[in-house]
């Protein structure tokens, strides 16, 4: 994002702030930059396609701010510029984790690990929903906002979000189908009490200050789920991506959950959609894991290798 465009959508709500720089930020997806003013604290000018989908995450963001303790910057503004959506947030200040996370000392990275642990376990607890899938905003009876999930019956949701994971996989992942699919017909029976879904929720997309995380950043999309499969990808995104032993930092993960509420009982179908679902992004590449990245290759063999032991082989 350039200087004039960060200018100009800043300037729709600050109008009599002066811009001294404006940082284009290269992690994720979405062009986004930092905005330093001349009086008042930096704030964060994210893009968007779609206006609902920037409110669906403010909305979600006010939330989590309101009913939890999980380091979340606010979100400020939100509008439309030059036919995009954006967002304004709260800057927070902090080392981004994705880039250190691997070669921090193991007690640190245990209790980053610990601290995720706790932020899923606080999660859970505050957000429940009567059925599973992306969520929407929707307006009570006495004129309140809130998140309601786009599926009012979650019976058979984790089989079909499952096999559409599946089939996104790269024909390097042939050898597994069968097996994945007949793994996914054991999710059929699965009823449990929806839960927030934090689908992204991992290092790549927090940042910290000595040891402690300062910030969880990208809540797009927001989704409901059985709280067992959030737990597993959020596992696998914080323990098994970033190190080649992953015992120390499942244990502490989970030790933070049970801090805040009992433990999903985690099965194979848990394990199977969450590694598929984390092993293609949004564009359809394979995921690279690690830090830093390795390779297609290497990354299709992690992945791979994750998944055959989900399945028991």
């Amino acid at each position: 994002m350039n200087r004039s465009l960060a200018t100009a959508i800043v300037g729709h709500h600050y109008p009599e702030e002066t811009v001294v720089a404006v940082e284009p930020v290269s992690a994720g997806h979405r062009p986004t930059a930092v905005v330093r003013f001349a009086d008042r604290s930096p704030v964060v000018v994210q893009r968007s396609e779609s206006v609902e989908a920037v409110r669906t995450e403010a909305a979600l963001v006010r939330a989590v701010c309101d009913r939890t303790a999980v380091p979340v910057p606010p979100v400020l503004a939100t509008g439309r510029h030059d036919g995009r959506a954006y967002a304004i947030s709260e800057h927070r200040h902090g080392t981004d984790l994705h880039n250190t996370f691997a070669d921090s000392p193991p007690t640190v990275r245990r209790d980053i690990a610990r601290q995720f642990g706790r932020y899923l376990g606080r999660l859970h607890a505050a957000f429940v929903f009567e059925g599973a899938g992306e969520l929407v905003r929707a307006t009570s009876p006495a004129g309140d906002e809130r998140l309601v999930a786009t599926d009012s019956d979650d019976h058979g949701w984790l089989a079909a979000y499952g096999r559409r994971a599946v089939e996104r996989l790269p024909p390097d992942f042939d050898p597994l189908r069968a097996r994945l699919s007949d793994c996914l017909d054991t999710a059929t029976d699965v009823e449990v009490t929806p839960r927030l879904f934090p689908w992204d929720l991992r290092p790549g997309n927090a940042l910290a200050i000595d040891g402690a995380v300062s910030a969880v950043l990208d809540w797009e999309r927001p989704m409901a789920a059985p709280p067992a499969l959030a737990l597993a990808k959020t596992e696998y995104l914080v323990a098994d991506w970033y190190v080649d032993d992953p015992a120390p930092l499942r244990k502490t993960f989970r030790e933070g959950y049970e801090s805040v509420r009992p433990l999903p009982t985690v099965g194979p179908v848990h394990r199977v959609v969450a590694i598929a679902d984390s092993a293609v992004d949004s564009r359809g590449d394979v995921t690279n894991p690690q830090y830093p990245e390795c390779g297609r290759s290497e990354a299709v063999a992690f992945h791979r290798e994750a998944l055959e032991r989900a399945l028991g082989t």
